[in-house]
């Protein structure tokens, strides 16, 4: 698969810094995405997916150092915890720190993935600031296991799709989600 995704990193930064709202692979499933610290581009994502603001998004990251910026007093020990697992985890943080108000549960937290997909980790490192991360649906309908499986409904309503790794046939699957509690882990996902 070739590495050549720079004119998607171009266009996904315009579309991020001006409001807009990216369709996007991610090392889960597609994504739906837009600038995490924006709250009129995070209301877009409600909107297009048809949820409720109560329901809380993923946030993507580029490395453990995003997280120490974003989280009030993370326990570092979740970062050896996530050195050993297999699969991607999505981590609910509490003390979530400059994210829009909207994106952010009432309880004051943030469920963040530090990312391993080399476009992601590239394009957050670009824009430098955290990236929603959602899946490519309507909420209620499965998400999309490949880019194929997007309905034209969510296809239209983006600002830029992605070109890199649409024909990517490799079946996707959601993140692990699990709370971490000063080292107890309660799992919500698998």
């Amino acid at each position: 698969m070739s590495m050549n995704f720079e004119n998607d990193i171009e266009e996904c930064l315009k579309v991020l810094k001006d409001g807009g709202l990216i369709l996007y692979p991610t090392d889960t499933v597609w994504g739906l995405g837009c600038d995490a610290t924006n709250a009129n581009a995070v209301e877009k994502v409600y909107a297009l997916k048809q949820r409720s603001d109560e329901k809380a998004m993923i946030v993507l990251v580029a490395d453990e150092s995003d997280i120490l910026k974003h989280v009030a007093a993370p326990d570092l020990q979740v970062f050896d915890h996530l050195q050993q697992t297999s699969k991607p985890t999505t981590v609910i943080y509490d003390g979530a720190i400059g994210f829009a108000d909207n994106l952010v549960a009432k309880d004051g937290s943030i469920a963040i993935r530090i990312c391993t997909d080399t476009f992601c980790r590239h394009l957050i490192k670009r824009f430098r600031k955290p990236i929603v991360s959602t899946s490519a649906n309507i909420s209620g309908q499965p998400s999309p296991k490949v880019f194929s499986d997007i309905s034209a409904e969510i296809k239209k309503a983006v600002d830029y799709i992605v070109q890199y790794r649409q024909d990517d046939q490799t079946i996707a699957e959601p993140s692990a989600l699990i709370k971490w509690n000063n080292g107890e882990i309660t799992m919500l996902r698998p």
